[in-house]
């Protein structure tokens, strides 16, 4: 990374990213990072604001934009490869930033763990010549959060993250009040002491996933758990015995 002199990291505030933007102004210092984080609807209000608190603990410099692509129809539809043009616009968005700033390179935090899913959005990545110095030096996730731990960054052992519109089975159109329905029951069930959940939304049935160990801790919040996610909207409220697991969504590509 010294090599490159200047960045834009585009960062999220999860924990890859945060590692990302933390090497970068240890390396480069902080007039030669600029942390550039999106807003929209597609992401949590809760992730936005730690990742505002935790760049400034970075001491990265940050400016927070606003990204459009629910106003593409190709994203909205939410095809199989429905990441690649929100990645597109995204990354289309940070070149644009870094040519104002006289900076050549944007990076991301993609890391070697993610060659093991199905991830469209590094086609965008490509084209737009973003680097990944995570996934270049090898780095996996547990190397990035042992890493963090040894850094003193808080976001070590967050869980990981992803926008809402993942929550969304392919071929279901993303519309904003599907979007704030699933954020809002996430919210409650971490309020119940879930840390790592997802609340997949099948039209009109929530298919909630928690790690495997949380399962039968589920049972005792069972009826709040109907009551709240029935009052969002929801007609079925159903749990995954699988537990939670990355990219479930996935499984039904073939």
């Amino acid at each position: 990374m010294s090599k490159m002199g200047k960045v834009v990291v585009a960062y999220s505030g999860g924990a890859d990213s945060a590692f990302l933007l933390k090497v970068a102004v240890d390396t480069l210092g902080g007039q030669n990072v600029l942390a550039v984080t999106a807003k929209s609807e597609t992401y949590t209000s809760s992730e936005l604001k730690d990742a505002v608190k935790n760049a400034k603990k970075i001491g990265a410099r940050q400016i927070i934009i606003s990204t459009n692509e629910l106003k593409n129809p190709n994203f909205r539809k939410n095809p199989v490869n429905r990441c690649y043009y929100c990645k597109y616009e995204l990354f289309g968005e940070l070149k644009k930033i870094a040519g104002k700033e006289n900076i050549k390179f944007v990076i991301d935090a993609s890391n070697v763990d993610d060659h093991k899913d199905y991830r469209p959005g590094a086609k965008a990545k490509k084209e737009l010549s973003v680097r990944s110095p995570l996934q270049e030096a090898g780095l996996d996730k547990e190397d990035i959060r042992q890493s963090s731990k040894k850094l003193g960054l808080v976001s070590w052992s967050k869980p990981a993250a992803a926008c809402l519109a993942s929550r969304l089975p392919y071929g279901e159109k993303i519309e904003v009040e599907k979007l704030r329905r699933i954020e809002k029951a996430e919210d409650f069930l971490r309020n119940l002491g879930f840390k790592q959940v997802r609340v997949r939304c099948h039209n009109n049935l929530a298919r909630i996933e928690v790690p495997a160990g949380d399962i039968s801790g589920t049972e005792r919040s069972r009826s709040k758990i109907t009551k709240k996610l029935k009052a969002l909207g929801f007609l079925y409220i159903t749990l995954d015995l699988q537990g939670y697991r990355t990219g479930s969504l996935n499984e039904a590509i073939k």
